[in-house]
């Protein structure tokens, strides 16, 4: 795998060890609810980067593969995988490499935690820090907020990624279960930044809640996006649902944050919260009923090494993405008007 990251500034400090932190949690193979192909993904600077500073060039760089097995995927070379990209890409491109590792593999979002990696560094220099956690494993869910953000320790203080010991156990005990019966499990991932300052954002082809949504929906898997108070806001009244504003010593802020930090599609500089849901993996450890090309009945095999969930996976994904949007509404932003 390997990528081009283009539009960093220039003296921002970034070696490969950063980067590596946010791979190491992505990478397969790390517990046992996680798919069993074991990849180092050490990632390999190539370009932008100077004497420990970018230099404002694209930055290059290749993640090499240590534990490819493309015989494992011999068995659906003429058929179907039910809820896969085989059928849909074969009818758009006439001709799809059955292998693994395309671009519809959740490997390929390695290279999105490179960037996103990078990102967050230049966020952590205006003061902005992006926090995703498991938040749902299929019905079993947080019952609890937080008044103060998670530390990365926290999240990852067990396997599944979860700051609640008591529901992350329930979630582990899930997952082991679905592991075993050759199945899969979805959930959520809530994602928090906070230190956004007002203003990023454009009021109509650019909301700021728009490039989280796609980012977010672009993530394998992804399903459905929720900013603030999402679908549950729409079963209350607008006096129930209103932000009220705020201030103090000069400082105006939002009694609620229903919005999300987002109104008008600018950030309000209020905590931006969203949560994004996860499908089941499509992969199971067992035969599915299908077609092959031909849309004759087939039967397809359960074979290979795939996550029983990938939420514990995910969670550095989904920061890296929510990072590479923030970072490029900053950007944005000093061109907004003279100062």
């Amino acid at each position: 795998m390997g990528g081009v990251i283009d539009g960093c500034p220039a003296g921002l400090e970034l070696s490969e060890a950063d980067i590596q932190n946010w791979l190491d949690r992505r990478k397969p193979g790390q517990s046992r609810l996680t798919t069993q192909r074991r990849e180092s993904d050490t990632v390999q600077i190539l370009s932008g980067v100077f004497e420990g500073k970018t230099t404002g060039t694209p930055i290059g760089f290749l993640i090499p593969n240590d534990d490819a097995k493309s015989k494992d995927y011999s068995h659906i070379k003429d058929s179907y995988r039910p809820s896969h990209a085989d059928y849909t890409y074969q009818e758009k491109y006439g001709h799809r490499d059955y292998r693994g590792g395309g671009r519809s593999s959740a490997r390929e979002t390695a290279c999105r935690v490179v960037g996103g990696a990078i990102a967050a560094k230049l966020l952590a220099t205006k003061g902005i820090e992006v926090r995703a956690w498991v938040e749902r494993v299929k019905d079993v869910q947080i019952e609890r907020s937080f008044e103060v953000l998670p530390t990365v320790e926290q999240v990852d203080s067990n396997l599944v990624r979860c700051p609640d010991p008591d529901a992350a156990t329930k979630m582990e005990a899930l997952i082991e279960q679905m592991r075993k019966e050759g199945n899969t499990v979805g959930g959520a991932i809530r994602c928090v930044i906070e230190g956004v300052p007002v203003g990023l954002g454009q009021p109509v082809f650019g909301k700021l809640h728009a490039a989280l949504g796609g980012a977010m929906l672009g993530i394998n898997a992804v399903k459905a996006f929720e900013i603030g108070s999402g679908i549950s806001g729409t079963y209350r009244t607008g006096a129930e649902e209103n932000d009220l504003f705020t201030s103090k010593e000069g400082m105006i802020s939002t009694l609620t944050n229903n919005s999300g930090g987002v109104q008008g599609g600018i950030s309000n500089g209020q905590a931006i919260s969203f949560s994004v849901a996860f499908k089941p993996v499509a992969t199971l450890m067992r035969d599915q009923q299908s077609v092959d090309q031909k849309g004759e009945a087939t039967t397809v095999k359960g074979k290979g090494r795939h996550d029983p969930c990938v939420l514990p996976r995910a969670v550095p994904i989904v920061e890296a993405m929510a990072a590479l949007v923030l970072a490029d509404h900053i950007l944005i932003a000093a061109a907004d008007r003279l100062k």
